[in-house]
């Protein structure tokens, strides 16, 4: 891992969405990244970035082990640029048809951990449990806006309840 350059060797990364995950912080953009480092990600119609991914760098990182792909390192590529190949002829759909099923597509071709059957919903739980922060800095970027948003409404409801306070 080399977070100053944003290489996650066979990783799945992921990164907060402006304004879901301030609400939703276990909602946000995914990618995966090829044996070089290089992410790749569904960033909007017709489009897969390759090494800027949509919605900023990574924030939390989650470490595949390339002995569970199909053919190694060489599977491993070769699952995520046809799945790449794939996604940059569909159209992006939020709910049903995004950045995770983009990963899912990777993981299936590959059949990481002898699996066919991934899919965004698992992926989501699985960065969610297995996924790291990249320093205190991604947590920050993850989390702080939710926390505000938080303690805003708490300060609004307390007000509102007790306006002698004030």
């Amino acid at each position: 891992m080399d977070h100053s350059t944003s290489r996650y060797p066979f990783c799945i990364v992921w990164t907060p969405l402006p304004f879901i995950s301030w609400f939703f912080p276990f909602i946000g953009h995914m990618g995966i990244a090829m044996s070089s480092g290089v992410i790749r990600d569904f960033a909007g119609p017709y489009h897969v970035s390759e090494d800027d991914m949509a919605f900023g760098k990574p924030t939390k990182y989650w470490q595949l082990k390339v002995n569970k792909a199909r053919g190694g390192q060489n599977g491993w590529d070769r699952a995520v640029t046809d799945a790449s190949e794939a996604y940059k002829k569909r159209m992006h759909n939020l709910f049903c048809d995004n950045c995770h099923s983009h990963v899912a597509m990777a993981l299936n071709l590959m059949h990481y951990n002898e699996r066919t059957n991934w899919n965004m919903v698992i992926l989501a739980f699985c960065m969610l449990w297995n996924g790291k922060y990249v320093g205190l800095g991604g947590w920050l970027k993850t989390w702080l806006p939710f926390i505000f948003i938080i303690l805003l409404s708490y300060g609004a409801y307390y007000c509102a309840v007790n306006p002698k306070m004030f």
